[in-house]
């Protein structure tokens, strides 16, 4: 009977193992490289990369909103008639659906009455009866009807919903800025104003203005 003896495995020596590590951080490295982009300061990309800014949204988005707003807006009796006879129409030729609600551009003027918060009464001369008109004069500005009145400002153009709303608030600020600005509120009742804005049609009888325009008559 013969013995048969089994020889230990040959441990990998210290210039083995480094090697082996050598290629291994390598292939790491070449990996991370592959999967990365280098953004170039100034470049579309890293304009990408920073913080969304809404009132720099909101400044440069106004002046075309207001635009948008000025040529689809009806003058409010007419409105009110049209809305009355061919809702649809109203709809299509002066403003959008904005999820379940209408969005639309009106114009016209009257005379201020009592205001709350920064919201005033306006008697509009025409106006079918049980329909009122009330308008936001800020400081505070509520609602994203100037944001959805264009139909191209969309919810998949931005990170998150909290983006989405915040350019709302950013168009809402500019419009504050370039439209209010300086407004005397106190002295407002009893005015005659000229209003051009959007409103969302929740309660046929009762429409509150966002303006793009105010105009107060001397």
């Amino acid at each position: 009977m013969t013995e048969t003896s089994t020889a230990p495995a040959r441990r990998a020596g210290p210039s083995r193992r480094n090697a082996i590590v050598g290629l291994a951080a390598a292939a790491l490295v070449a990996a991370i490289a592959f999967d990365t982009t280098v953004v170039r300061i100034g470049s579309d990309a890293d304009l990408r990369e920073q913080a969304f800014d809404p009132d720099a949204y909101g400044r440069d988005q106004f002046p075309r909103i207001r635009d948008v707003v000025i040529a689809r807006a009806a003058d409010a009796p007419a409105l009110a008639e049209k809305l009355d006879t061919d809702k649809t129409a109203a709809i299509a030729d002066h403003g959008r659906m904005a999820g379940a609600f209408p969005v639309l551009a009106v114009s016209f003027s009257g005379t201020v009455g009592d205001g709350t918060s920064g919201i005033f009464g306006v008697d509009v001369p025409g106006m079918p009866d049980g329909v009122s008109i009330r308008v936001q004069t800020g400081p505070a500005i509520n609602g994203t009807e100037l944001r959805d009145i264009p139909g191209d400002i969309v919810f998949g153009d931005f990170t998150n919903q909290i983006e989405y709303q915040d350019a709302g608030a950013g168009i809402n600020r500019a419009m504050a800025a370039a439209t209010l600005d300086g407004l005397d509120r106190d002295a407002l009742p009893g005015k005659t104003v000229s209003v051009t804005g959007v409103f969302t049609l929740i309660n046929p009888a009762s429409w509150l203005v966002t303006p793009v325009t105010f105009e107060v008559q001397p």
